[in-house]
């Protein structure tokens, strides 16, 4: 049975290891997350164990199984097996009464989604999200990335419009024209976090900033006239 290793960390559990798993893995182990990982195909769970020693191969999920890998020791759990909704809920299901303090589960529909809400998880679409995003660079040619955390507060990464070069923060102020917050700018991979009201805005700026879709938008259309 597996158990914390580290105190202080944050350990996650993470059942699945088909793209979004494998990639969520290779995410946290460079943050140098402690990691407990868990599939049936043995090929995926070999690779894995380059990234950490508890890889299990696990053909069974149900809750004698996975008390037995130790993953109710984990503060966060994320079921990445969307694909498969019957097992992705009975698996969802098992990790709430085990008692793990967060649950994340992998969403294929609305449908899915909600039952696995109202079991007590969390709930991620991964495909949606990622054409959002893709969709929202597409539409605006000044937006460099998009991320959408609701369905009123987005974060976007814009290149600096022209006609902003060499005005003041203070003087543009997107907060009261479109009610955008700038969480930082970026220049030549040089990130400021803190902006100063009286920063100019320079060539190439970045800006990171967030606010409603619909702010986004007002901005983009208001820089291109």
């Amino acid at each position: 049975m597996w158990k914390r290793n580290r105190k202080g960390s944050i350990s996650y559990g993470i059942v699945g290891l088909g793209r979004f798993g494998e990639a969520l893995v290779q995410e946290l182990a460079k943050s140098g997350a402690e990691l407990l990982v868990m599939d049936r195909d043995e090929s995926r769970v070999r690779e894995m164990r380059e990234l950490t020693e508890n890889a299990l191969v696990v053909g069974n999920l149900d809750k004698k199984t996975l008390t037995e890998t130790g993953i109710q020791n984990c503060d966060v759990a994320v079921v990445c097996i969307g694909e498969h909704m019957e097992a992705s809920i009975l698996t969802t299901l098992n990790l709430v009464s085990l008692g793990v303090p967060t649950v994340i589960s992998k969403a294929t529909s609305p449908e899915h989604g909600e039952i696995l809400r109202r079991l007590g998880a969390e709930v991620v679409y991964p495909e949606r999200d990622m054409a959002v995003r893709l969709a929202n660079r597409l539409a605006n040619s000044k937006v460099l990335d998009f991320i959408q955390l609701s369905e009123k507060i987005n974060i976007t990464k814009l290149l600096v419009p022209e006609c902003l070069v060499g005005k003041m923060v203070l003087d543009v102020d997107l907060r009261a024209r479109f009610n955008l917050n700038i969480i930082a700018i970026e220049n030549c991979g040089v990130v400021m976090e803190h902006v100063d009201p009286s920063y100019s805005f320079r060539e190439h700026d970045i800006l990171i900033v967030s606010g409603s879709k619909e702010g986004i938008n007002r901005f983009a259309d208001w820089a291109e006239q």
